[in-house]
């Protein structure tokens, strides 16, 4: 799906995660500004072996949606996967909300690293909480906001939690979403070396270290029906997790945090939890 030799940094997880869109039947990436655009580049030297289709912030799914119908008319088969940020879901999400309301008939992937990489690591609104960025330089005091959540809240045909810390999972998840038809929405953690400050070699195990801690949780929703992922199913209760301040701590963007603050977003994480079991079918 991607060529060797593309400019993503070292252990980025976006061309990681690119690698698995092989899983989906002849897909279609149409891509707002941001990480994901540098690293499949400009035709005629695009880095993706598969048509990419390059919009403005706000237009994702609005353009994905057009795609979709186009290859429809000309009875075309294709999987047109609305491909972002965290960012350009903050910007587009007009479009993304107005996309999963009417059930586009499309595939909607936000590769959530936590701020606006691209453009100097800022907070967006998917940024954890307390972490530093450029416009949170002692720690973001704003809430998370959780996609996966209100994508479920607009009753998406089938809505999923994954990351690049356990492709096996990742890929099931692909291949699952490329196989329905109707809105899927797939909120995909992805773990920035340079904007998280961690070793470029540690990608895979923070996004692990992610999941062991409860920070992130695997699940997916369909039918009505929320289930835990088997691969993060042990970490649903709170015993069977590794300290938060393992995750945190192996990170530069929390360095400044207290114990007493990593106590608090135990908390806050915990909340998150209980909201997910209450929806829970397992």
């Amino acid at each position: 799906m991607i060529l060797p030799g593309n400019t993503s940094c070292q252990g980025c997880p976006i061309s990681l995660a690119m690698r698995c869109l092989d899983e989906i039947e002849n897909p279609v990436l149409v891509i707002p500004a941001g990480c994901s655009t540098v690293v499949a580049g400009l035709h005629p030297n695009s880095a993706m072996k598969i048509p990419v289709i390059h919009v403005p912030f706000a237009s994702t799914n609005a353009v994905a949606c057009g795609v979709k119908k186009a290859y429809d008319q000309l009875g075309i088969k294709a999987n047109v996967i609305a491909w972002m940020g965290d960012g350009a879901a903050d910007i587009g999400f007009a479009t993304l909300s107005a996309s999963a309301v009417r059930k586009d008939d499309l595939i909607t992937i936000v590769v959530d690293n936590e701020a606006y990489m691209n453009t100097g690591t800022q907070a967006s609104l998917s940024t954890f909480w307390k972490a530093k960025t450029t416009t949170s330089p002692k720690g973001k005091g704003d809430e998370r906001r959780n996609l996966a959540l209100i994508m479920i809240a607009h009753k998406a045909d089938y809505v999923a939690t994954a990351t690049v810390g356990y492709i096996e999972d990742l890929r099931r998840k692909f291949r699952k979403a490329g196989e329905m038809s109707g809105f899927r929405f797939i909120h995909l953690h992805s773990p920035c070396p340079p904007g998280w400050r961690f070793p470029s070699e540690k990608t895979i195990e923070i996004a692990r270290k992610a999941v062991a801690s409860g920070a992130w949780a695997l699940f997916e929703y369909h039918q009505g029906r929320l289930r835990f992922s088997p691969v993060g199913r042990r970490y649903v209760e709170k015993e069977n997790r590794i300290p938060l301040a393992d995750y945190l701590k192996s990170q530069g963007r929390f360095e400044h945090l207290s114990v007493e603050e990593i106590e608090e977003l135990e908390k806050v994480i915990e909340e998150e939890w209980k909201i997910l079991r209450k929806l829970s079918t397992d």
